[in-house]
């Protein structure tokens, strides 16, 4: 319950080589990285809501632990995957539809902010938000 709350971007780390690994373009990758995120995590047991908002989009996404379920990144790609719980850490690991390649993400509070890990091709990433 601990990732319950609003969440607002604070700062990145890599963000711009992780999406470049990701095949983004570097106008995408220069609009991402300045998206002024905001997500909302509702926790109910082992299930998830989560809205995020930003100057690109606005997204509802629910998803059960251990389901697999299909998402589109902000910047179209297509993915399936599911997310699960160890110890206090979200844990993803979603496939690319296009290639077939793998993203694990990892979601875990910190203190009193919220750390989004991103690995692609040997590529690490960190989004950190603070709570809003």
């Amino acid at each position: 319950m601990a990732f319950n709350g609003a969440w607002k971007i604070d700062r990145n780390e890599n963000y711009e080589k992780f999406m470049e690994a990701m095949g983004v373009n570097v106008m995408k990758r220069k609009l991402g990285a300045h998206d002024n995120l905001k997500i909302t995590i509702q926790q109910d047991g082992n299930k998830f809501t989560i809205k995020e908002s930003s100057h690109f989009r606005n997204i509802d996404i629910e998803f059960t632990l251990g389901v697999n379920f299909d998402y589109g990144l902000a910047d179209g790609t297509e993915v399936t995957g599911s997310w699960n719980l160890e110890g206090n850490k979200l844990v993803g690991t979603f496939t690319r539809k296009d290639n077939g390649k793998v993203l694990t993400a990892y979601r875990e509070v910190v203190g009193d902010e919220l750390v989004q890990t991103y690995i692609y091709e040997g590529v690490e990433a960190k989004r950190v938000f603070k709570r809003d």
